[in-house]
């Protein structure tokens, strides 16, 4: 491979040569073989245009920008003015048709633009450039939501383009009032970072503390939205998530109707929403397009699966090894018949079947889409069977650690999932150590933990802890639209109305 001479000049201004200018550029981006250079005349100035293949629309490049420089007759319009003319001024505001277009005289922003998807024109004798936004690539189409799936509503999900994701929303919500600002994250990725709010319904406050947090970010990669969350949460040592993430243009449109604000990461689907509330990661999108009735027995079902995936081993750990007088005679008999050859105490056995399906579990979702699936349900169904039969573990094991595991996927959110699946472990060890006292004892400090959790400066519980009448009617339950008049007043600017004003 044939390498560029290291000795090139290095300098942060450009020359008003051409060829140190390339030099320099081929200099910084090594021998990169996507670095296109073309060399052409323009009326007897040499003149060259760099891009990046595969970051550029090369229709754009070829219609827009080789096409119109290839014009015999706007040569000769800036042949009878060329005394006093400036060519990179000419070709601005004459010669390209394109509409972003701008010129630069620092070595490292046209950089930032050539690897941004811009084209670069270099012209000999000026010591300035222009770039011409043309940047165009393979993206995924806009397709449906992979985990926030609903059966009524729309079946569209972001992107990884920031662009799309930012023009899904405004097709949610039009409105001159929706706000988009835009940061640069990442020393060496430069990721594109858009925050996008309400402006007469976002608090000032928060707005101006998600910024704050934002460009107090140092590092030198941001690949994901994760990476965004992690350094904008509140520093609480908490499993359970204080940053909402959707791929849902319409959950993040709803949320910003409610005074939130979205951050939108270039490259990846998942937008994050922040505050966050408890009650909101049990909320789903499907709740405000089915009827009130309906919405309510639904989101009533996940606050039970929370509640059993949370508790079911723990109790039942409880309950065999301290409270025996608890259960019904027979139901006792039964028990004590079943466990009779199991070799292990109670605690001991669920955590046996709760560790290997978590491992089942994640095997599924790591291995191909359609072999997962079989890997999931066959191995539970045979590794459960068999340690029955084998007397490792009691059948009623297997039906509690069934009945947690299908609870757990009721909740429509997968952070809050998680978290959950990481305090059953807890809950196990208090039920194995003190019985019914010590799960008691865990609820009580988990409210309370709950309780001094903030996002944002919004208390984590809101509406329940501190408690708001008013925005109870989509808390636990759901009112129909015609009685949900006002906004919450935990995130969102005080005692704003819904409804419009009657003409």
């Amino acid at each position: 491979m044939n390498r560029l001479p290291p000795q090139v000049e290095q300098f942060t201004s450009l020359r008003n040569s051409l060829i140190p200018n390339i030099e320099a550029i081929q200099a910084r981006l090594g021998a990169s073989q996507d670095v296109i250079i073309k060399e052409m005349f323009y009326s007897d100035t040499r003149l060259c245009i760099i891009y990046m293949d595969g970051l550029v629309d090369i229709h754009v490049v070829n219609q827009s920008i080789i096409q119109p420089l290839l014009s015999e007759e706007k040569q000769h319009t800036y042949k009878a003015i060329k005394q006093g003319a400036s060519l990179p001024v000419f070709l601005k505001e004459i010669v390209l048709p394109v509409g972003n277009i701008g010129m630069l005289k620092e070595m490292n922003g046209l950089l930032d633009c050539l690897l941004s998807g811009e084209v670069l024109i270099l012209v000999d004798g000026y010591c300035e450039g222009l770039h011409i936004a043309a940047a165009g690539w393979e993206d995924r189409n806009v397709g449906e939501p992979s985990t926030q799936s609903v059966v009524r509503g729309p079946m569209e999900a972001f992107t990884e383009n920031i662009r799309t994701n930012i023009a899904l929303v405004r097709r949610k919500i039009k409105d001159p009032q929706l706000w988009v600002e835009g940061r640069e994250i990442g020393t060496l990725t430069k990721t594109h970072v858009a925050v996008m709010y309400m402006k007469q319904l976002a608090k000032d406050s928060l707005v101006e503390e998600v910024f704050r947090r934002l460009d107090q970010i140092r590092i030198d990669s941001i690949l994901e939205s994760g990476y965004i969350e992690e350094f904008i949460q509140d520093k609480t040592l908490t499993p359970f998530p204080t940053v909402y993430n959707s791929e849902r243009p319409d959950t993040i449109a709803a949320g910003l109707l409610e005074g939130k604000v979205a951050i939108i990461v270039d490259g990846t689907p998942f937008v994050l929403l922040v505050p966050a509330l408890f009650v909101q990661f049990f909320q789903s999108a499907e709740d405000y397009y089915q009827r009130a009735d309906i919405s309510t027995l639904l989101r009533l079902i996940r606050f039970l699966a929370f509640f059993i995936t949370m508790l079911s081993p723990s109790v039942y750990i409880a309950v065999t090894t301290f409270h025996q007088e608890m259960l019904p005679t027979n139901l006792l008999i039964n028990l004590a018949a079943q466990r009779e050859g199991v070799p292990f105490p109670a605690f001991v056995e669920a955590l046996l079947m709760e560790v290997t399906f978590e491992i089942l579990r994640e095997a599924g979702v790591r291995m191909p889409k359609n072999v997962g699936q079989a890997v999931s349900i066959v191995g539970t169904l045979v590794i459960g069977q068999s340690a029955v039969e084998a007397g490792v573990v009691s059948a009623v094991m297997v039906i509690i650690v069934a009945i947690t595991a299908i609870s757990s996927f009721v909740i429509p959110t997968p952070s809050m999932s998680i978290s959950v699946r990481m305090i059953r472990f807890v809950l196990m060890g208090l039920a194995a150590s003190f019985g019914l006292i010590g799960i008691l004892t865990g609820m009580l400090l988990l409210v309370i933990h709950l309780s001094c959790l903030r996002s944002f400066g919004v208390p984590f519980m809101s509406s329940l802890a501190p408690f708001h009448g008013k925005d109870q009617k989509d808390t636990l339950f759901r009112v129909p639209w015609s009685q949900m008049t006002t906004r919450p007043m935990s995130t969102g600017k005080a005692n704003l109305r819904r409804e419009s004003k009657k003409s």
